[in-house]
């Protein structure tokens, strides 16, 4: 992509109204631009980061059996009832139609579609186990939504539901699914600071499991056990002092965002909507269920948060909107130009600055704000020993490399 071809700019200053790093971050660079509050619009080099990670977690639920769908966002009264939900949820957006005066939910979650849809077509216990996963737009009524894209009105969610026959099998599941995750975390960078972290379970089970990741603006609080590498959240440490995995009670506080969820929901909703089937000996039982989320746009969010630098963004090359920040500064933009086309003819994926209107200097700073993971500089400079500057995005080396073998030596690094 040319930038002389986008049409978001960045700017210098951050907005005076929002107050957390990420959305700062993400405006001055271009990412998103803010609607209202708790509500943004994805501009392109953020949209093509949120595919990089639906990417991934695409890859990690169809390897854990998971069929994609797609539900709708907006759902009946009549399901949200059947939960005893309508009114205990207290994030819960409620409308009533113009036309038909038939009040609607917009899902902030869907155990109310995806129960009733399963049951519609699972119908004996030879098609036990099943899991389904959804990417969508989901929507929660924050009471304070200046959190940016961490806690947002509207925002992107993976969600994975799972059907079982017996808790035996649930419990297998929910451990894949665990491992999945902290795959999903090592893979965009914040594996080493992401804790599996004992939350409730609510009217479900004992326990529920977060993703936690350690960040100093986290709004959550979690006690860490650096013997067994897991954590407790606030909740749970009010109700035991030690760590339930290994029963320390030597934990450090810490400030922390969740990133991750997985519930065992058990029979909750089978129960709810009379989800039920038989096994190989005519008994009934209720579908057994166990649900498991990421949000899409929290996790963008929490990666700006915890890898920017005071430069600006600094992104994993898994997730980048570009693999590479090309840019011809005086007297180098001809060879930069051909060195475009021949990024381009190789399949890597480059943002090349060709803006004639800008200096030296503001390009430079633009890609230190952007965060793409290499940077490379023709100019007059490097021409004469036949050479472009590369540069990896936060590190101070800088590295002269021939201009013939910079396609090669890219691939190399990357």
């Amino acid at each position: 992509m040319r930038y002389s071809q986008l049409f978001t700019k960045t700017q210098k200053e951050a907005p005076r109204d929002e107050e957390s790093l990420n959305a700062k971050l993400f405006i001055r660079a271009g990412f998103i631009h803010k609607e209202m509050a708790g509500v943004y619009s994805i501009l392109p080099l953020g949209l093509r980061v949120i595919r990089k990670i639906e990417g991934l977690l695409r890859k990690e639920m169809i390897a854990l059996g998971g069929q994609e769908i797609l539900m709708p966002a907006l759902q009946p009264k009549a399901n949200w009832e059947q939960t005893g939900r309508w009114k205990s949820y207290d994030s819960l957006f409620r409308f009533e139609s113009f036309y038909s005066k038939v009040e609607y939910a917009l899902g902030p979650t869907h155990e109310e579609i995806v129960t009733p849809l399963l049951k519609r077509f699972v119908s004996s216990y030879k098609e036990l186990p099943r899991s389904v996963f959804q990417i969508q737009t989901k929507f929660r009524d924050e009471k304070r939504a200046k959190a940016g894209l961490m806690r947002s009105r509207e925002f992107i969610m993976k969600d994975l539901y799972s059907f079982h026959l017996t808790q035996e099998d649930l419990e297998r599941y929910y451990e894949r699914v665990k491992e999945s995750y902290e795959r999903i975390f090592d893979a965009v960078g914040i594996g080493g600071i992401t804790y599996v972290t004992f939350a409730s379970g609510g009217t479900f089970s004992q326990y529920s499991h977060e993703f936690q990741t350690i960040a100093p603006s986290g709004e959550d609080i979690i006690f860490l056990c650096e013997k067994c590498r897991v954590a407790v959240n606030k909740e749970i440490i009010q109700e035991q002092k030690g760590c339930p995995e290994c029963q320390s009670t030597e934990l450090k506080e810490r400030k922390a965002v969740e990133v991750g969820n997985i519930f065992k929901l058990k029979t909750t909703y089978s129960k709810a909507f009379e989800f039920s089937t038989k096994d190989e000996k005519g008994k009934a039982h209720e579908v057994i269920m166990g649900c498991y989320g990421i949000g899409v746009t929290r996790l963008m969010a929490t990666v700006a948060e915890v890898l920017s630098d005071e430069k600006g963004l600094r992104w994993p090359s898994s997730i980048a909107p570009f693999q590479v920040h090309l840019m011809g500064l005086i007297g180098g933009k001809s060879e930069a130009e051909k060195l475009y086309r021949e990024f381009e003819t190789q399949g890597t994926e480059v943002f090349y600055d060709d803006r004639e209107d800008a200096t030296s200097g503001e390009k430079l700073v633009d890609a230190d704000l952007m965060g793409i993971p290499y940077r490379i500089v023709v100019s007059e400079k490097t021409l004469k020993t036949g050479a472009v500057e590369l540069k990896k995005r936060g590190e101070e080396k800088v590295e002269l490399i021939k201009i013939q073998d910079t396609v090669h030596n890219l691939k190399a690094h990357t």
